[in-house]
């Protein structure tokens, strides 16, 4: 049973869809990629996903039961986690504040979660102390990424956790998403760097007006010539 898939979901806002009938699958051990043009529904898939948009039909499943349309905390109750792209910190609280926050389903967790979280992002234990907000953009992402975790995830969510980092810090926050993978968090993401995402994909959706385009391994999709001249820059 896959750990997460969306049968021919529609969805949008104000009535008009901007998904026309995606499908997806993610199994538990595995890192997933959605990439596309700008419009194509990327981000829209995400937020229908974790319950922020009205899915009008089609079903998502996590472990096999329906979760469409279910509130988010519903969601984090079930365990997802969603990273969006911005105001993803509390940028006043402390580095170890805002991780804290992320816990406030498993209070009695937190120790042994936080020590996790600096270990898969080793920067953030230097930094614990000083406000979110002060750090680069980078490490804010990692903050994000940490709180989500911090709820204990089977899934994670992230919509374009490396936009307008140096390659320095996508380089690293891709790794760390390997890592968090490795360490049994199935991953799904929007990615505009979508060459390197698809390095580190074991499943590639290549979207395009709502719907899918193009659906293999990340491998695949990368030596696929058509997809490297219509959504991968040649």
């Amino acid at each position: 049973m896959p750990l997460l898939e969306a049968r021919d979901v529609y969805g949008g806002y104000g009535g008009m869809n901007i998904l026309n009938g995606v499908n997806m699958t993610l199994e538990a051990d595995e890192i997933g990629v959605i990439v596309g043009p700008n419009g194509a529904g990327k981000s829209t898939m995400l937020k229908a996903i974790f319950g922020q948009l009205v899915v009008t039909q089609g079903e998502i499943l996590l472990r096999g039961e329906p979760i469409h349309n279910l509130p988010p905390h519903r969601l984090v109750q079930q365990g997802m986690g969603f990273v969006p792209q911005e105001h993803n910190v509390f940028p006043s609280l402390t580095v170890k504040e805002n991780l804290q926050m992320g816990a406030f389903l498993k209070p009695g967790n937190v120790k042994r979660m936080l020590k996790q979280i600096y270990d898969f992002f080793p920067p953030l234990y230097d930094k614990r102390h000083q406000p979110a907000g002060e750090l680069s953009g980078g490490q804010r992402q990692m903050v994000a990424m940490g709180r989500a975790l911090m709820a204990e995830p089977s899934v994670l969510l992230l919509d374009e956790p490396t936009a307008g980092l140096s390659p320095l810090y996508m380089n690293e926050i891709f790794a760390q998403v390997k890592q968090v993978n490795a360490a049994g968090v199935g991953i799904l993401m929007v990615e505009q760097n979508a060459k390197q995402a698809l390095a580190i994909a074991d499943k590639g959706f290549v979207l395009a007006a709502g719907q899918n385009r193009f659906t293999d391994t990340g491998a695949a999709l990368l030596a696929d010539p058509e997809v490297a001249r219509s959504f991968l820059g040649g």
